[in-house]
């Protein structure tokens, strides 16, 4: 069992403070108008969050994955959208870390580190979700670039982004082999054709992105070709316990507040959270928290401690049962206000809305589940 250790401790107390006092006060505002969270984030680069998950020799903290997880947590716990901001550039930093050319870290991750540049994971396509290998958009070698034709769906920082980690075939018919990755920045020729109308973290913006002979430098391929496929899988494998950690964080908002209220709310002459009914609700949903949390806690350092381990089993249990309980959680934590729980007057509906998209961003728990399963399978002899 992982426990936090005194530093991560003093970190979150820090943490909470610092969401607290500079990205609470927006949170209702990024929701209610639709709109990118900047002065939440940009007091997140003041804080230098954007350096925490970036190596020290390329001008980052290089902190563990436990650190960033609390980072998303709390950040989570008072706005969503703020945290899904700072996660997706980590994303689309992720295969540079890890499989990019120094020539490539040097380029990039400091520029991230300083939160000058937002990064962006162009994966998923209309008809390409959860099969990857399905994708449509093509990468071709011309001398000394690449030109990259298709579309890309459903991206998160959308239009924001400096950078796009964009998954192309470069040999169709080999299928998942096929696949390359490649670092495409925005200046290079992406378009943003639209952007969508969400439930939830509404300040985060989702889009498609279009690729009409977009010329890419050859040294911006991450890796070698035919590894993308292979690079996506591993980008997420060490991303989605990261997102358990931001459904941690909407839970344990709602139930924060939902507590308080209860404890202010009297009927029949009584608090309302003297009544067994809400108590036993009350400690079911803080009995799915801790143990949400414990499991993230367990994949993050896992992540850490040998980066070569197999990792796809344990990440996509933290990011299932994470998300599912920020999904129960809130729906009961809306339930303990009432109709007051219903209007926009008060924060729960926000948080159920939020919650929603942990069950379906960076694999659906359906798919989590066949890894799950898969992977159990395999293991058991």
């Amino acid at each position: 069992m992982f426990q936090l250790d005194e530093e991560h401790r003093q970190f979150q107390e820090v943490m909470r403070q610092f969401a607290e006092e500079k990205v609470a006060p927006h949170a209702e505002e990024v929701d209610k108008d639709a709109v990118f969270p900047w002065k939440s984030v940009q007091a997140c680069f003041e804080m230098e969050l954007a350096a925490l998950g970036i190596p020290s020799e390329y001008g980052g903290a290089g902190a563990d994955h436990v650190f960033q997880a609390i980072m998303a947590e709390e950040l989570a716990r008072v706005c969503g959208s703020t945290s899904l901001a700072m996660l997706v550039t980590k994303l689309g930093m992720i295969p540079v870390i890890y499989w990019g050319s120094d020539s490539l870290k040097k380029k990039y991750l400091p520029r991230i580190a300083k939160g000058e540049i937002q990064a962006a994971y162009a994966l998923s396509e209309a008809d390409a979700g959860s099969d990857v290998a399905s994708m449509k958009t093509t990468a071709v070698r011309d001398g000394d670039i690449y030109r990259i034709n298709g579309s890309k769906y459903w991206i998160s920082n959308s239009g924001v982004a400096d950078t796009y980690t964009v998954f192309a075939k470069t040999n169709p018919a080999a299928g998942h082999r096929g696949i390359s990755a490649f670092l495409v920045e925005k200046e290079h020729g992406v378009q943003v054709a639209k952007l969508e109308k969400k439930l939830g973290m509404r300040g985060s913006p989702t889009g498609e992105l279009i690729f009409d002979d977009v010329e890419v430098p050859a040294e911006n391929l991450i890796g070698e070709e035919g590894m993308g496929f292979y690079i996506a899988m591993g980008t997420l494998d060490r991303s989605r316990p990261t997102i358990g950690a931001q459904a941690v964080g909407i839970a344990q908002g709602a139930l924060d507040y939902a507590v308080k209220y209860i404890k202010e709310r009297k009927q029949f002459g009584h608090p309302v959270s003297e009544f067994q009914g809400l108590q036993f609700m009350v400690a079911d949903m803080a009995t799915k928290i801790e143990a949400s949390r414990g499991l993230v806690y367990r994949a993050c350092s896992l992540i850490d401690d040998d980066p070569k381990k197999e990792l796809s089993k344990i990440g996509a249990m933290a990011k299932m049962f994470a998300s599912d309980t920020a999904m129960s959680v809130t729906i009961d934590a809306l339930q303990l206000l009432g109709g007051y729980g219903y209007t926009c007057d008060f924060p729960l509906e926000r948080f159920m809305r939020d919650a929603k998209i942990t069950q379906i961003y960076e694999g659906t728990n359906q798919i989590q589940r066949v890894v799950v399963a898969k992977k159990v399978i395999t293991e058991t002899v």
